[in-house]
């Protein structure tokens, strides 16, 4: 794929951009349609692509994201109905939409459905994909284009809510996590910014463990977690607090909220 065009310049696609410009495609190489004209100036100056209120470049791309919001997609699929080339594969990313809604609108075109997650900014997104009837061989095109912006799994579209509920909205569950944790560790007698620090990596390379190791989480949790000690106290606590099932609902609630978009 040589050129990549955007319809929406939101947080999302600018982080997307932030992840392929200069290393996958070339600043010229990159097109944006944004409607809000400041924001036009500001990924044009911020990253120095191709950036206008029309989108102009739809003939030109090999690959087009849709990033816009559930509300404003079918007003945009519905703009661009006849005016996408049938070898541009459409990548789209909004929550809740079905596969079988988009191909409405762009019946004759290779789409696929992604729920990436917001740590796609800093490279680390748990991307999660699924391909329509005609994009079926573009599978591994598609894994290796997200897997340069974190990890990415294909699969069924009936799952695509649960993956929203977890690892699409999972980054706040973290944040929500080290930002308890950290305010344990004020209560215990360290400064902000060093309890923020330490809760953050502790999250960081607990996860990593896990990925790398290929071990169940229990089976990694028993490892630190000596007779008697300060760990047990500690999940004890958690435990009788209900974090493990608050958890869970918070997953499940994402996810039913998914369904109902």
């Amino acid at each position: 794929m040589k050129k990549i065009g955007f319809i929406g310049g939101g947080a999302l696609a600018e982080s997307i951009i932030r992840g392929i410009c200069g290393k996958i495609f070339s600043p010229s190489d990159i097109f944006v349609c944004e409607l809000r004209p400041e924001r036009c100036e500001e990924l044009a100056a911020r990253y120095r692509i191709c950036v206008s209120t029309t989108a102009d470049f739809l003939d030109a791309v090999d690959l087009l994201i849709v990033a816009v919001k559930p509300k404003d997609a079918q007003k945009t699929f519905l703009s661009l109905q006849d005016k996408i080339p049938a070898t541009t594969l459409i990548i789209y990313t909004v929550a809740g939409l079905k596969l079988s809604a988009v191909e409405k609108f762009l019946p004759a075109n290779k789409i696929v459905r992604v729920m990436p997650n917001v740590a796609v900014s800093v490279g680390e997104s748990m991307t999660a994909y699924t391909l329509n009837t005609l994009a079926a061989r573009e599978g591994d095109a598609v894994k290796k284009f997200w897997s340069t912006l974190g990890r990415a799994v294909e699969v069924e579209e009936r799952l695509m809510d649960a993956v929203t509920g977890l690892s699409g909205s999972g980054p706040a569950y973290a944040f929500l996590m080290i930002d308890a944790l950290s305010d344990g560790g004020v209560a215990a007698g360290l400064s902000r910014a060093m309890a923020i620090e330490l809760a953050a990596q502790t999250l960081l390379g607990a996860a990593k463990m896990v990925l790398q190791s290929g071990e169940h989480p229990d089976v990694l949790r028993d490892k630190v977690t000596s007779p008697a000690g300060t760990t047990i106290e500690g999940v004890r606590v958690l435990e009788r607090g209900g974090v493990r099932s608050a958890l869970i609902e918070a997953v499940l609630a994402a996810t039913d909220k998914s369904r109902a978009l």
